[in-house]
């Protein structure tokens, strides 16, 4: 029997499909999870003394390959030697060619973050006194492009796959165990593992060069998909594979055990009978009880493979956020994709075979349970993912986050409708019961006597009116003796196919008048429907969640990068320093205004005034200024100011290498014996 999809429900697909789409597209490419935190040399600064090093601090572990870290000169050439190493928890280094002349040079990372997202970027450091460069400092485009595009949608139909394949079962074995002899409930469980297994497969072929160049031609580059199998990511989802196999063995036994006839025994006069009921339900049991053992088993594992690769598997209490995840999983998969197979019943089931309150009833009590999980799991991580209550809105990860509150929640409310029409069809049934009618049963019984009785009245016709044929032109008949046995055969058969033809119309049509003549059934199905439109777009938003950078990151990677970069961004204006001093001789007391422009890392102008206490200029016929900064151990780095006027000096040019706390010390001399030093430490950058 032949079953169609209905033009509105048709429609609604597409839409979703569509909405899903642009969802995708306006995602771009994955944020990064990995923040650099600090470097030496630090982004912007000018060292004396060229480097024999260059390190770089992430605020997670990174994986890195030869060429995760690159040092060009000012024309583009690269200066580094050897492949980077981790030197120290989190900070990884390379090292480069000894002497390196004055330039400015730029240093370029793309590395993996340990929550399987590549991260990338550049910035630049000047040896002597900064140069032109031709290397561009912009980030790269990591984990965008055509490839990038290609790994969100594969990401999207692993969830997808997973949540069809592990709810339709679940709805199967908890819920409706008749439906395991349905064919559009086996071809929805299997398609969701065909989709997995397809989309796992596809990951694994794009992981390498998602990861690294991000062009198509490395697709099939098999030394980066050996590079991949080395790799946590891959890993996983090599456990991912050989755990689907389990799966389908799983699904096989569940629609091998549930759909088979009840269970018989042979007696000693040959005749089969049916086991006791007893019997049979402690065998049911017994089965359900091991499926139930062995599909969670598998389940759990199947999201483990998620949460072991990423968010859940670094950053902030790992070993808790782990299983938590593995939970979280479980309940969108139970929920949704219950929800899914319990659409596939109420549209496509046999009308004699219809899902019943029991299995309604049973599924509305397991979705509200998968909702409390859900609400548990999704506050703790989100309360690990965010960190404040700001990072809801000022960063991305926490705007996704409340567009899936809101969606999610409207899927409750929906939800609440199909749990009151539960109701009503609980209602609906024990009222049948009390009046002793049995709708469902009765109603097929009807129909299939129509057909037959309709299918006998065609007989009838067609023999009678073949008999007054035959009567009538008997001479002719003998005259066409030469017709074959042929044509009559071929005659017979159209005659079935035709009668097939009607009789599956008839079907189709009887199942259409069952199914929309219950208007409870029909409200249900109305409301699930609608829930499963609005999971679509909060599968969607999930997968953007998961490929984008968690907002407690997002906030530390921008208060680093604000720290090491406070030098290049402050404009905090000249620093003004007062230092009174004596040099012991006659005349020598006076007042030092030093003033420092704009007072962050790179060329700053210095104007130094000298007055006597009175406030008028001091005319002293030396003046030298020197920085220290004792913590990087760097200078003392001396300034001869130039004399202006009386009592005024002044530099330009004052090269400050590096963000910190400078001790900034002014050595005044009043005649050809008196000098004094005086000193004041200042925040530089």
């Amino acid at each position: 029997m032949k079953t169609t999809i209905t033009p509105r429900v048709r429609n609604l697909v597409l839409l979703l499909l569509a909405v899903t789409g642009m969802l995708f597209a306006g995602a771009g490419p994955a944020s990064a999870h990995a923040a650099l935190t600090g470097s030496d040399p630090s982004s912007g600064v000018v060292v004396d003394k060229a480097p024999t090093q260059i390190s770089l601090t992430f605020s997670e572990k990174v994986s890195t390959n030869n060429d995760s870290l690159r040092v060009l000169n000012p024309k583009g050439t690269r200066v580094d030697v050897g492949k980077p190493s981790n030197i120290s928890g989190t900070t990884y280094a390379i090292q480069v060619h000894s002497g390196l002349p004055d330039g400015t040079y730029t240093v370029a990372w793309q590395v993996v973050s340990a929550d399987s997202h590549p991260v990338a970027g550049a910035f630049t450091f000047s040896v002597g006194a900064p140069s032109k460069t031709t290397v561009s400092v912009s980030d790269q485009d990591v984990g965008g492009g055509l490839v990038g595009g290609l790994y969100g949608f594969g990401r999207y139909m692993s969830y997808a796959g997973f949540i069809v394949m592990i709810g339709g079962a679940a709805f199967i074995l908890a819920c409706w165990q008749r439906g395991a002899g349905v064919r559009a409930l086996q071809r929805l469980v299997v398609s969701g593992w065909v989709t997995l297994t397809a989309a796992t497969l596809w990951l694994l072929l794009l992981r390498g060069s998602y990861a690294t160049t991000g062009k198509v031609g490395d697709i099939f580059d098999l030394n980066l998909l050996g590079q991949v199998l080395q790799t946590k990511t891959g890993a996983a989802l090599v456990s991912r594979l050989l755990l689907l196999a389990a799966a389908a063995l799983f699904i096989a036994v569940l629609f091998g055990a549930y759909a088979r006839p009840s269970p018989t025994t042979t007696l000693t006069d040959g005749a089969a009978r049916r086991l006791p009921d007893s019997r049979e339900d402690e065998e049911k049991r017994d089965l359900t009880f091991g499926l139930a053992i062995g599909g969670g088993v598998v389940a759990a594992g199947l999201a483990a493979s998620w949460a072991l690769a990423e968010h859940a598997s670094t950053g902030l209490q790992p070993g808790i956020a782990m299983p938590v995840d593995v939970v979280h999983l479980l309940a969108v998969a139970t929920w949704l994709g219950g929800l899914s197979a319990l659409l596939v019943a109420l549209y496509r089931a046999p009308s004699d075979n219809q899902v019943g309150r029991t299995a309604v009833q049973n599924f509305s009590r397991i979705a509200f349970c998968s909702v409390l999980a859900l609400v548990a799991t999704g506050v703790y991580q989100s309360w690990r993912q965010l960190g404040s209550w700001s990072a809801f809105t000022d960063t991305g990860y926490g705007q996704l986050l409340l567009v899936k509150i809101g969606l999610v929640a409207l899927l409750v409310g929906i939800a609440s409708i199909s749990r009151r029409w539960t109701a009503r069809l609980a209602d609906a049934a024990a009222t049948a019961e009390t009046t002793g009618t049995v709708v469902e049963e009765r109603e097929p019984e009807k129909e299939k006597a129509h057909v037959s009785a309709s299918t006998k009245t065609a007989d009838s016709s067609t023999t009678t009116s073949t008999g007054s044929t035959d009567s009538s032109t008997a001479t002719s008949a003998e005259a066409d003796s030469g017709v074959t046995a042929a044509s009559t055969t071929t005659g017979d058969s159209k005659r079935a196919a035709q009668l097939a033809r009607q009789q599956a119309a008839v079907d189709t049509t009887r199942q259409k008048r069952l199914r929309d003549a219950d208007p409870v059934r029909f409200g249900l199905r109305r409301s699930v429907l609608a829930e499963a439109a609005v999971a679509v777009v909060v599968l969607a938003v999930t997968t953007a969640l998961t490929a984008s950078e968690p907002g407690r990151t997002e906030e530390d990677a921008k208060a680093a990068k604000a720290s090491s970069s406070s030098a290049a961004t402050s404009s905090s204006g000249a620093l003004t320093l007062d230092m009174s001093f004596d040099t012991g001789g006659t005349d020598g007391k006076g007042v030092i205004r030093l003033d420092l422009d704009p007072a962050r890392v790179g060329g700053n102008e210095m104007h130094v005034y000298v007055q006597r206490p009175n406030g008028r200029a001091f005319d002293v016929p030396e003046v030298k200024v020197a920085f220290t900064l004792a913590a990087k151990k760097i200078g003392p780095l001396p300034v001869t100011p130039d004399r202006i006027t009386t009592g005024h000096w002044a530099a330009t040019g004052i090269q400050i290498p590096m963000a910190g706390d400078w001790k900034i010390s002014v050595t005044v001399r009043t005649s050809d014996i008196d000098q004094t030093t005086v000193d004041k430490n200042a925040q530089i950058g």
